[in-house]
């Protein structure tokens, strides 16, 4: 018997309602009319059926420091508020933050998240319990410092040893080394060796700023996107955060190995990084997939405000309103997210892991309803998601959350956030 049927709903565009059969976490049937019972039917009258979204680049835990240091410049916003806050947090902080960006998550339709940060078995136990998917990485910074890198390699590989798998397969795990500005090249190589031998992906921030490319340019002669090239750093499992300072020479390199850029928008115009060349990127047929960064540098997890600030920032970049279209940047946070993790999400089709959202059409910023992708992308704030599934199991029914107790989740934060202010209150 199957686990769950989606009744009476619109998939995507589809002029035509259709029933969605879930067994074992996958969808194996899409029909006109399910004559099949199971334990759990949704009715999804008055929604569209959407593939979950896929956010390929943030910090989870992050999410205890939105709000705590905005409008200042970037050197400024790490050195006196972000670094010296960071130091503080503990195991336990870490997993009250990831539980707190899980449930902004599962709110507003990301399904499953690509997330680089430190404590990760904490992050990885908030995975485990809340049903949602994720691609986890232990951010390595080795400083040109040997030892510690030889440390941090060792950490992120046993992190991915007891992670990698886990969760039913919800757990896929990445090596996660910092940025080519905070790991030697040696490092780097190690890190891709160690990617390779283990058949791991990796996770990196590229020029993301402007004085990474300077810092770069001084150390190596080159960008950072050409030193990583000349080690042999490239795969098609390689995620490239930001990619803001890039040339169309760096476009090629990126295109000819098969380099995933997960772009941030948000992120990267709250602190004036600058703007990435997303249309030259797509139009040399780079996968590109989308990214919130984390909350304390774009202050939520909202995939849907990402997708609208990603086509209308490079609309008016290029004073051209055909730029991006809503169906292309729709696909760059689903299944180019998904394509990019080597997950089997972020399309609804036979086959496919049962990754799912159901949006409420029955809104005023949703009426009248000429095209999804356009209202997903315009006109979507994250608040129509109705009910979220991960892996066949419903995290989210009709907006309630059933596999965490929001107001706990929310106190526990809380608390946190409290005791680490007081922390950096008291070392000042």
């Amino acid at each position: 018997m199957p686990d769950i049927i989606i009744k009476n709903g619109y998939i995507l565009n589809d002029t035509k309602q259709k029933d969605i059969v879930i067994e074992n976490g996958i969808i194996s049937e899409i029909v006109d009319k399910s004559l099949k019972s199971a334990d759990t039917v949704i009715d999804a009258k008055g929604c569209r059926i959407l593939p979950g979204l896929v956010n390929t680049h943030t910090h989870a835990a992050m999410s205890l420091f939105r709000g705590y240091a905005d409008d200042l410049h970037l050197k400024e916003w790490l050195e006196n508020y972000m670094w010296p806050i960071e130091s503080h947090l503990t195991e336990k902080d870490v997993y009250a933050g990831t539980n707190l960006a899980i449930l902004e998550m599962i709110k507003t339709g990301t399904t499953c998240f690509s997330d680089m940060y430190f404590n990760m078995d904490s992050t990885a136990k908030a995975v485990e319990e809340s049903g949602i998917r994720a691609a986890l990485s232990y951010g390595m910074i080795e400083l040109w410092d040997k030892s510690k890198g030889d440390s941090e390699l060792k950490s992120g590989t046993q992190f991915i040893n007891k992670w990698d798998g886990k969760a039913n397969g919800r757990i896929t795990c990445f090596y996660g080394p910092h940025a080519p500005n905070t790991c030697s090249k040696e490092f780097l190589s190690k890190v891709k060796d160690e990617a390779i031998k283990n058949d791991k992906g990796i996770h990196i921030h590229v020029l993301e700023t402007e004085s990474e490319l300077n810092q770069m340019k001084e150390m190596h002669g080159k960008c950072s996107i050409n030193m990583l090239d000349e080690i042999g750093f490239f795969e098609p499992t390689v995620i490239a955060a930001h990619c803001v300072w890039i040339s169309d020479g760096d476009i090629k390199i990126l295109k000819q190995n098969e380099v995933t850029v997960s772009h941030n928008p948000i992120s990267n115009m709250k602190l004036a990084s600058g703007i990435s060349p997303i249309p030259k990127l797509l139009e040399n047929g780079v996968n590109v997939s989308i990214g919130t960064d984390g909350c304390a540098s774009n202050n939520n997890l909202n995939m849907f405000e990402e997708m609208k600030f990603a086509a209308l920032l490079h609309k008016v970049n290029s004073m051209n309103s055909t730029v991006l279209p809503a169906k292309t940047v729709f696909d760059m946070a689903t299944i180019n997210g998904a394509n990019a993790l080597s997950v089997n999400s972020g399309k609804i089709k036979i086959g496919a892991n049962a990754d799912i959202i159901l949006i409420d059409m029955k809104k005023p910023n949703f009426t009248p309803m000429y095209d999804i992708y356009s209202h997903a992308v315009y006109s979507a704030n994250g608040s129509e998601v109705k009910t979220t599934i991960v892996d066949g199991k419903v995290l989210m029914d009709d907006y309630k959350v059933l596999c965490m107790d929001e107001y706990s989740v929310m106190e526990d934060a809380i608390k946190v956030s409290e005791r680490l202010v007081s922390s950096v209150s008291v070392e000042k």
